[in-house]
């Protein structure tokens, strides 16, 4: 089934262009706009989210192809959940609950394919934002790339709720509360994930303090 377009809906009431549902400041608003049959919002929800949405997956399951397989099943669910939508939490939460749920049954099913990244696909990540405008030396790249790659790796290997936590707190910078929806526990049980996590962390890369 492949995504609606940003074609207007022609139902009765629905007529907003795709300017003026940009304005629209909330995202319940777009996805209640997307209930009543109009797949302009459900655009605006997709071009916001999607590369959010890849990115957490993405460090979920290390292959950018399954990343973006799944983000596209991520956001089909949420249209066809769209007649049953009912704002009682932030749309971010929601969302990010089914991305949680699809990254964490495909981490449990074995079926992913660890990919190879590339230098530079690591430097774009997260890298390249920390590095001054002088221009680093070879030794300099090699330790950030070599540094960059011992936290992805410690991250990976966190048990899978645990990385979830972390990455959606670190990389995703979602609140408590947020998280918690997401993965469908409670506050105190995301900071306990959290607090194991980064002890597990700070244990393994105690050498690159």
């Amino acid at each position: 089934m492949s995504l609606p377009s940003a074609q207007p809906s022609s139902e009765t009431g629905v007529h907003e262009d795709v300017t003026a549902v940009a304005s629209l400041e909330r995202d319940a608003e777009l996805m209640l706009r997307v209930r009543e049959g109009c797949s302009a919002s459900f655009r605006i929800l997709l071009e916001r989210h999607r590369a959010p949405v890849i990115h957490f997956l993405y460090r979920m399951v290390q292959n950018q192809a399954i990343a973006e397989e799944l983000a596209q099943d991520v956001f089909l669910r949420v249209y066809r959940s769209r007649s049953t939508y009912e704002p009682t939490a932030k749309f971010t939460t929601w969302l990010f609950r089914i991305a949680t749920h699809l990254a964490l049954n495909r981490l449990r099913d074995g079926k992913h394919e660890k990919g190879q990244q590339s230098l530079d696909t690591e430097v774009a990540d997260g890298i390249a934002r920390q590095v001054p405008d002088k221009v680093p030396s070879v030794e300099q790249r090699m330790v950030r790339e070599v540094r960059f790659e011992e936290v992805r790796k410690a991250i990976e290997a966190l048990p899978e709720k645990q990385r979830a936590a972390v990455v959606m707190h670190k990389y995703q910078e979602m609140e408590y509360t947020q998280i918690a929806g997401a993965l469908s526990c409670s506050e105190s049980a995301v900071k306990s994930l959290l607090f194991r996590a980064y002890e597990t962390l700070r244990s393994r890369l105690a050498h690159l303090a």
